[in-house]
């Protein structure tokens, strides 16, 4: 005797954009040695803006002339490789098919766009004078920053560690 089978076992649901031709095309154009560019070049922006805040944070701790200036050249490095990262992973972007074509991949653009905008203003901020501007809103913008800087890496890693955005293919089918 046959089953009946339901709708959904008749009809096989398809994403679009997963049955796209090119949707496993995700190799990295910009590499060292098969290791992406822009992978390599977040961790300084990265690193670079939580020590601004957290020399902010010392700097009202201690009240210390010191921390300021280490803010001031903290946020204005991350932002200068900020940007070259972001070129090397707008490239990429363009670049490659497989990447363009995920929503996460254009999340992941705007976050970092609106990110490179908060580092300037926040290096900006601080050009005239870096001591005046700490507290308060020297340290919320660097708080902000830092979050933002969170988020965005987050949705950076879950392209390469869930997605394998950028990773070369090995193995009899890759």
């Amino acid at each position: 005797m046959r089953q009946k089978r339901s709708w959904k076992q008749r009809r096989r649901l398809a994403d679009p954009i997963e049955e796209h031709v090119t949707f496993n095309d995700t190799e990295t154009k910009i590499a060292v040695s098969g290791h992406p560019l822009h992978a390599m070049m977040v961790a300084f922006p990265i690193a670079l803006a939580f020590s601004t805040f957290g020399a902010d944070a010392m700097y009202w701790l201690t009240a210390d002339d010191f921390w300021p200036r280490v803010a001031l050249w903290a946020t204005g490095a991350a932002f200068g490789l900020g940007v070259l990262a972001g070129i090397t992973g707008t490239i990429e972007l363009l670049m490659v098919p497989g990447i363009r074509i995920r929503a996460a991949s254009w999340t992941h653009f705007i976050l970092a766009v609106m990110l490179l905008s908060l580092l300037g203003l926040n290096w900006g901020f601080r050009l005239p004078d870096p001591q005046a501007v700490v507290l308060p809103w020297g340290i919320l913008l660097s708080a902000l920053t830092a979050a933002m800087t969170g988020i965005t890496g987050w949705h950076g890693g879950k392209l390469v560690f869930d997605y394998q955005i950028g990773t070369k293919s090995h193995g009899a089918g890759g």
